[in-house]
């Protein structure tokens, strides 16, 4: 279930930033009033950046309860809160051009960072909204940066119905806004196939987890 992580051809001796947005970012519209932003290889550098991030980021466990036990998460963990320096200045760079592109539109800017670190196939992360909060009643955004080894996450409606699927890795960017964290669910499931370790930066705005 483990692979060497494979750096991206694409992606070698950049260094890291944000590329343009703007109409590179392709729009999905969803049912319920959600939509989805995709814009593949975002962040250029992002190999390098993954490896910044994991030798750098004071990574921790944790465990919780689930139904009459706890258990361990199965990825390893650390959030950044309103104000608190970010690890590496290609995330600040990432979470400025974000709010240069979506604050008219979201009416906020971004202001937290959330880390979550797959080391291989076994990591995952069950099915979610982003509903601790005012994601709960309030439509909102939340931006996923994943850099490192491509890792399927899945999109399906709450209602029912098939689900969607996109391969994130090597500085790929997704945006899931409107209804979408009250509408629909998410996951990274976990995976049989060797997978190599994987980083997710999900940018949010205050008040929203």
């Amino acid at each position: 279930m483990t692979a060497a992580f494979q750096e991206s051809l694409l992606d070698l001796g950049q260094e890291a930033g944000p590329r343009a947005l703007g109409p590179s970012v392709r729009r999905t519209a969803l049912a319920h009033g959600a939509w989805i932003d995709h814009r593949p290889a975002w962040l250029a550098g992002a190999d390098a950046l993954f490896h910044r991030l994991r030798d750098a980021v004071p990574w921790h466990a944790e465990r919780r309860r689930m139904y009459d036990r706890v258990v361990d998460v199965p990825r390893l963990l650390k959030f950044y809160e309103d104000g608190e320096p970010l690890p590496d200045p290609a995330l600040a760079q990432a979470m400025r051009a974000l709010n240069a592109h979506y604050t008219s539109e979201l009416g906020e800017p971004f202001r937290t960072a959330g880390l979550c670190l797959y080391r291989d196939g076994r990591d995952s992360v069950a099915w979610h909204g982003d509903t601790i909060g005012r994601g709960a009643t309030h439509d909102t955004m939340v931006a996923i940066l994943s850099v490192g080894a491509p890792r399927a996450l899945h999109l399906r409606p709450r209602t029912g119905g098939p689900a969607l699927r996109y391969e994130l890795g090597h500085g790929d960017l997704l945006v899931m806004g409107g209804t979408c964290q009250r509408t629909w669910e998410h996951a990274i499931p976990k995976t049989a196939r060797p997978a190599g370790p994987r980083i997710s930066i999900q940018f949010r705005p205050h008040g929203v987890r």
